[in-house]
């Protein structure tokens, strides 16, 4: 009977996922915020709550972060990264600085305390790769100029990942000063080791682990991952980042070949997360926090714009080029879900959750509009004052006409 409602309630959550997956795409949106509510009603205090699926969804969940994370060191080499961080590191530095600061603040304000405060400043400071991807490529903007400034800015957030996660994780482990350092070394270690290995000695590895039996590739690649991922969280460096590792060494074909094979299981399990997270708010516990949670969207969405235009700036990028690259990078959502996930499993402040799930909803939905109309809106307010000062205004348009390709 137990095996029984467990199908039933599983399938009805996947089957749900599903239409709703299908929904967003019909209309051109993130699944992101859909899944979120569909969690919120699966979960405790929702219209349908679930019993017998919930523990297996916690454990699909947990697989959804990994793959999630392998995926995306799937996207780089350590060349890649390495460059990234010397040619681009202002550009980090200045996003962390606008947009973590405001997340750090607003919990010390809230009175949560130091470790909630690390928490929401990862969940601010993040940007949603796939949320971005996703509306460049429906805007037609993958070729523009500004686009590399943008995917700068992402890359260094997902290497920056590596290193705030083994300290998000020691802190909530409590741990002292001396565990703290040492779980903290290993991880940087860890991180090191890697990229100077992958480096080196890439192909070597890529070629021992490649496969002409996509069955095989697939076996050896994901077995792999899970376990490194367990020794990872076992050290209390945290799985995700042995997952990103994994995908950092792993380089040419086999990367691309493991990237069309793991991508329909990464959509499910991640899918499964974000379910995961909703089941574990109770959405009686957002409308209290509903305010604090949009004055820190509005302002986090600005120091986003912000963020973009001196990136943009700085790669030489003219006005309009640099608006747009602004608000492309304003939605947030699979980094600040995880982020937010960490600290909800251990317990360190109630309303952290659901401050973070409706934060994370408003931003996901106002992303996609943000992107769109950042650069019309500035124009246009750029005109007015032009027009009050006696001055020529630049004429108001949707699209700058820069050179539209980049060279590889």
């Amino acid at each position: 009977m137990h095996s029984a409602v467990f199908l039933i309630e599983f399938g009805a959550v996947v089957l749900a996922l599903g239409l709703l997956g299908r929904f967003a795409a019909r209309v051109r949106f993130s699944p992101i915020p859909l899944y979120l509510l569909a969690g919120l009603v699966f979960g405790h205090g929702g219209i349908v709550p679930l019993g017998g699926s919930e523990q297996f969804i916690e454990i699909g969940a947990e697989i959804g972060v990994v793959l999630l994370l392998l995926m995306l060191g799937l996207e780089y080499t350590a060349g890649d990264l390495v460059g990234h961080l010397r040619t681009h590191a202002p550009a980090g530095l200045v996003d962390f600085v606008l947009n973590a600061l405001p997340g750090a603040a607003a919990a010390l304000l809230l009175g949560w305390g130091p470790v909630a405060a690390v928490v929401l400043a990862g969940v601010t400071w993040v940007s949603s790769s796939g949320v971005i991807a996703k509306v460049l490529g429906d805007l037609g903007r993958i070729g523009n100029r500004e686009t590399p400034a943008i995917l700068s800015v992402l890359v260094l957030e997902d290497l920056a990942m590596a290193v705030y996660l083994p300290i998000l994780t020691t802190l909530l482990a409590g741990a002292g000063w001396a565990a703290g350092g040492l779980t903290l070394a290993i991880a940087l270690g860890a991180v090191g080791v890697v990229l100077v290995a992958a480096v080196r000695y890439g192909r070597h590895i890529s070629r021992f682990i490649s496969s002409d039996d996509p069955e095989k590739l697939l076996l050896v690649v994901l077995g792999l991952t899970l376990l490194v991922s367990g020794f990872a969280q076992e050290l209390q460096v945290s799985a995700a980042v042995g997952a990103f590792l994994v995908g950092i060494a792993l380089s040419g074909e086999v990367a691309e070949n493991t990237h069309h094979l793991l991508m329909p299981l990464r959509d499910l399990f991640a899918a499964v997360f974000f379910v995961f997270f909703g089941l574990s708010t109770d959405p009686a516990t957002i409308p209290p926090v509903l305010l604090p949670a949009l004055v820190l969207a509005l302002l986090t969405a600005l120091t986003k714009i912000g963020t973009g235009y001196w990136a943009a700036k700085r790669a030489g990028i003219g006005e309009r080029g640099r608006w747009r690259a602004g608000g492309a990078l304003v939605a947030r959502g699979e980094f600040s879900i995880v982020i937010a996930g960490l600290a909800v499993a251990a317990g360190v402040e109630p309303a952290l959750g659901p401050l973070a799930t409706a934060y994370v909803l408003l931003l996901v939905v106002f992303g996609p509009v943000a992107a769109r109309f950042t650069e019309p809106a500035a124009m246009w307010l750029t005109g007015r004052r032009a027009q009050r000062r006696g001055a020529p205004s630049l004429p108001v348009a949707g699209a700058e006409p820069e050179p539209v390709p980049v060279p590889d």
